[in-house]
This record gives C-alpha cells, sequence and structure tokens, in this order.
C-alpha cells in the first residue's frame, strides 16, 4: 500500500480511510466518480473529480470513472463524451476502470426480485398522486399502500410483467417495503423500479424498466467493490436507505463484504456562479449564453475556452479542502489559484486593447529595428524574443492625456517615458479631430536611449509604456470576460436570471505583437499589464487566432 501524499491536506475522509487500513477492513481503497450524462460538468464536479481521484491516488488505489445513466429520458451520448473529455483535461485517468450503470440492469432485475421472493418489495398500484398523499409529512407518519400486503408470489408475477412491457407508464412501481411510519422519509418504501417505455442510449429498447439511482447507485458501488463512496450533503438522508438496501442484499446472498461505506462532504458553494444543473440548463436552452463552453459557464467545457488550468483547478480543490460543513466561497480565491498557476507558466506577449497612434516624428522613414523582450521575467532559460520598432506605434489611449492629473507619469506634452523595451521619447503634442477627439499623439524620441544599450541609464524617467509597431501589429478578436452575475449570490432576491451581468462579454479588436498571429489554440499567454488571455480553442485559425481574457493580473472585480 503506497502512503498517502504527505503534502494534501489531512481531512475527515482521510482520516476514515486511514482508520479502515489500519484495521486491515481494506487492502487497497478504491472510489468513484460517478456522473449522470445529463448535462455538462461544472466546478462542483471538479472538485468531487479531485477529491475522488486524489484520494486514490495518493493511497496507492483506484478511481472508477462511472455513468449513472438510469434515467433514459434525459441522458445522450454528447454528455458522455463531453464528460470523459473534462475529466482527462482535469489531469485524471481511470485506466481499465470505466462502467456504465446500464451495464449493471440485468443484476439489479435479478436483485429485485430476490427482494420480492424475501418479502423486502412489492408492486404497489396506486397513482403518482395517491403515493404522494400516503407519504406522510416531516411530522406525520405516511400510511400503507392497499397493495403492501401483496404476497410475494403476486409480486413477482407483477414486476414480471412490468419488465415484460404488459403495462403502459405509471401503471406500477416496485417499491422497498420498510417502513412508512420511519421519521426519515427516504425509508417510507422508497420506489426502486417505475416503467419507462424509453430508449436508452446504451440499451437501446431492451428494457420498459428502469431502476431509480438511490436503488441503482449502491448496488454498482458494491457490485465494483468500491471501498469509500464519497458523495455530497444532499445524499445525506438517503445513507440509511444505501445501508438498507446492500445489508438486505448481502444476506440474501447476492453481494459480498465488506460493503461500501457512504461519506458525505459540503458541495462548493461559489459566489457570482450557478451550480445547479437546473439553471444551468435554462441558460443554454434559452440562449443567455452561447452554449455549455460559453467562457463565462461554470462548466469545465466553458473553463477550458476561458483559458483556465487543469492545475488551476488542482490548486484550489487543495485550497478548499473538504468538510461536513456548507460554506459560500468567494469567487476571486478561485481566480486567485488560477492567477498562481498562469503567472508560472504562461510566456508574456503584448497587445494594445485600446489602441492610439502614437508617431515619432524624427524616427526616419521606413526604418525599422529589434528590440528584445523576455519571453518570462522570473524564467531566463525561456530566453528573448524580437519585438519590431518602427516610427508609428499603437499604445494605450489612457496613456496619453492633455491634462494630466497629479500622480500621471504617463503621456503628456512636455514629459518623458520609456517605451517598454526600447526608447526613451518626449511628448511633443497631439492631433484632434472635428469632434476634438485625439486621434494621434506625436513625439521625438532619443537615439541613444535604447533599453539595453549603453546610454539607457543616463535616462531617467517614471512611465513606462507597452506597444507595438503599427507597420508589424497583428489587429486581432478579443473577448474581455467578466463574471456572468452581478450579485454574489444570484437569485438570492429574485429570478436569477435578473442577476445577469449585462456586461459580461466586451468584444473589442486589440493591436497585437506580430508573434501572437501565430498563437496555436489553447495556447496561453499575460498580455502585459492587461491580465492573461488564452487562443480560443473554437473559434481561433491557423494564423488568425482569438483570444479570450481569462482572468486579470489582479482582482479587479467591484
Amino acid at each position: 500500500m503506497a502512503e498517502p501524499d504527505t503534502k494534501a491536506a489531512s481531512n475527515f475522509i482521510r482520516n476514515i480511510i486511514d482508520a479502515d487500513l489500519k484495521a486491515g477492513k481494506h487492502a487497497r481503497i478504491r472510489t468513484r466518480f460517478p456522473p449522470e450524462p445529463n448535462g455538462y460538468l461544472h466546478f462542483g464536479h471538479a472538485k468531487s473529480i479531485c477529491l475522488n481521484f486524489g484520494l486514490a491516488r495518493d493511497y496507492g488505489g483506484v478511481c472508477h470513472l462511472r455513468f449513472d445513466d438510469t434515467n433514459p429520458e434525459k441522458e445522450e451520448q454528447e454528455y458522455v463524451e463531453a464528460i470523459i473529455d473534462a475529466v482527462h483535461w482535469l489531469g485524471f485517468d481511470w485506466g481499465d476502470h470505466l462502467y456504465y450503470a446500464s451495464n449493471y440492469f440485468g443484476k439489479m432485475y435479478e436483485f429485485a426480485e430476490k427482494l420480492i421472493e424475501a418479502g423486502l418489495a412489492y408492486v404497489d398500484s396506486q397513482t403518482a398522486e395517491e403515493m404522494r398523499i400516503h407519504r406522510g409529512t416531516l411530522t406525520e407518519p405516511g400510511k400503507d399502500s392497499p397493495y403492501r400486503s401483496r404476497s410475494p408470489a403476486e409480486n413477482l408475477a407483477l414486476f414480471r410483467r412490468m419488465r415484460a412491457g404488459e403495462f403502459p407508464d405509471g401503471a406500477h412501481v416496485l417499491r422497498a417495503k420498510i417502513d412508512m411510519a420511519s421519521p426519515n422519509i427516504n425509508l417510507r418504501d422508497p420506489a426502486i423500479y417505475r416503467i419507462k417505455h424509453a430508449t436508452h442510449h446504451n440499451t437501446g429498447d431492451a428494457w420498459c424498466i428502469y431502476p431509480m439511482y438511490t436503488y441503482a447507485h449502491p448496488i454498482e458501488d458494491a457490485l465494483e467493490g468500491i471501498t469509500h463512496s464519497i458523495c455530497t450533503l444532499e445524499f445525506e438522508d438517503q445513507r440509511p436507505f444505501y445501508d438498507w438496501l446492500l445489508e438486505n442484499l448481502a444476506e440474501l446472498g447476492c453481494l459480498r463484504r465488506p460493503l461500501p461505506q457512504q461519506i458525505e462532504f459540503a458541495r462548493l458553494n461559489l459566489t457570482h456562479v450557478v451550480l445547479s444543473k437546473r439553471k444551468l440548463i435554462q441558460l443554454v436552452e434559452e440562449k443567455h449564453v452561447a452554449g455549455w463552453d460559453d467562457p463565462r459557464m461554470p462548466t469545465l467545457a466553458g473553463a477550458r475556452r476561458r483559458g483556465y488550468t487543469p492545475e488551476g483547478f488542482r490548486r484550489f480543490a487543495d485550497m478548499i479542502g473538504v468538510s461536513k460543513s456548507d460554506s459560500l466561497i468567494d469567487y476571486g480565491v478561485f481566480e486567485a489559484c488560477q492567477r498562481e498557476v498562469l503567472n508560472e507558466t504562461a510566456p508574456r506577449r503584448i497587445a494594445v486593447l485600446d489602441p492610439l497612434k502614437l508617431v515619432i516624428d524624427n524616427y526616419p522613414a521606413g526604418q525599422e529595428e529589434e528590440c528584445f523582450a523576455p519571453n518570462h521575467p522570473q524564467r531566463p532559460e525561456w530566453g528573448k524574443r524580437a519585438v519590431p520598432f518602427s516610427k508609428e506605434l499603437w499604445i494605450e489611449r489612457e496613456d496619453f492625456t492633455e491634462h494630466p492629473p497629479k500622480g500621471y507619469f504617463r503621456l503628456f506634452p512636455g514629459n518623458r517615458v520609456r517605451l517598454r523595451y526600447g526608447f526613451v521619447v518626449e511628448c511633443t503634442g497631439c492631433d484632434k479631430d472635428a469632434a476634438g477627439n485625439v486621434v494621434a499623439v506625436h513625439c521625438n524620441y532619443f537615439p541613444d536611449s535604447k533599453s539595453g544599450t549603453a546610454g539607457a541609464d543616463a535616462y531617467k524617467v517614471k512611465g513606462n509604456l507597452h506597444w507595438v509597431s503599427a507597420r508589424h501589429a497583428y489587429a486581432a478578436q478579443v473577448r474581455l470576460y467578466d463574471r456572468l452575475f452581478k450579485e454574489p449570490n444570484p437569485g438570492a432576491e429574485h429570478d436569477f436570471l435578473e442577476d445577469i451581468n449585462p456586461d459580461s462579454v466586451k468584444l473589442i479588436t486589440a493591436q497585437c505583437e506580430p508573434a501572437l498571429k501565430d498563437a496555436q489554440a489553447e495556447e496561453r499567454f499575460q498580455f502585459e499589464r492587461h491580465g492573461y488571455f488564452v487562443a480560443d480553442r473554437v473559434d481561433s485559425r491557423p494564423g488568425a487566432p482569438v483570444f479570450n481574457r481569462s482572468v486579470g493580473l489582479k482582482d479587479t472585480w467591484k
């Protein structure tokens, strides 16, 4: 058995695993990530993925990827493929351990018959409304179904006729026979099979009855030899049924011990996002966003297009840890983790997002030369790149003003600044259009002031501006993304759609240094002064990348 990663933070789940291994309950731990293929994975799933695969890695165990595909009307192969892609993107692999709940339908049916024969399940013929009324409330016990006293032989015959397709949807359900007076409503004879004449993405039309998730999931865990079935807190009330079912199936000889142990932890709650699958589907179907992979969506597909990194997700998961208590984590914490990774890994490039022409009047017409900029200031081994310099440059519009406020060290008439990696220039004035808008800034340069030359140190200036050569620039489409919701807790006061941030995306044309024209899809960069950007994986073309802003250099959200 491999020792757990000593760098991993201790938590109550690790304590449970440590105790089980020490007691000899398990020789090797086995976890699972069991998504239902009815949508794209979101940030909350990322926490679960990192937890389950991370525990298996740290303890030398195995983590299974399993599709809990028990609802044929909502599941699609598209979602299966998207989930596989997302888990791989996060950096995890399941080897040969890819499973589908639907592959166990035969076993689940066989176990249901065993429960019926043992008097632990019965066919109920009430309507859905009658079942709801008889279920009781949190303060009042439920009432037995009038069909609860059917004999095992009757129930078995009816269940087999259900399997044969003799009844329409809703005519009958199979229920576990537990206790209609239980204080836990989940133990009041829960439904475990329903009739559903629907084609399944994996089994086609082989079945017209399908197991309920709460019945299927523990059986899947047991058949796969899962040792620790880790799920979020909303399943805590279901744990008694999970244990009831597995204990009874083990007593009937259907399952071997030791049985899986369900452990619950607090789900991820982030400010400024919604992680409800229903709400995410609504955002997509009502076209409030451009699809599941819209870079504003808190889906892993959207995060990938946004330029977020798998390493940033894993760092975030390690930072927040796991607990039994719900908490709301500021989105800025997640962004900080992404920013840390991008700062370490993203090459530097220059882009001017709000271009204004700068004309160097005393620079020879037609002349050009190279300036040299580091690819990463903390990684000298990455070397330097050549950045072309010419008479006309693009600078940021905010880097010039005719009437500077106190403490303004950028361009204004009479002031000197250094063009980063280039020369010192002195502003001489500007050109304006008929409406009085500045359309060009003029300056003179000092030929002996070029960065990296002997004379550069003689010039002491406070302003340092980034720029690109107008003759050589690449005009790129850039999307400036911000948070999709303007409120920390969307929908807390009203419909969550009313909290959508109308300025969550801004489309601009930026002037970029020519090296960026060759950026490959999903290649990430720091645009100096502006933050981290990625070449969009969908819309970029060879020689024509489109850039998405991932995160700023610092938290600028107001």
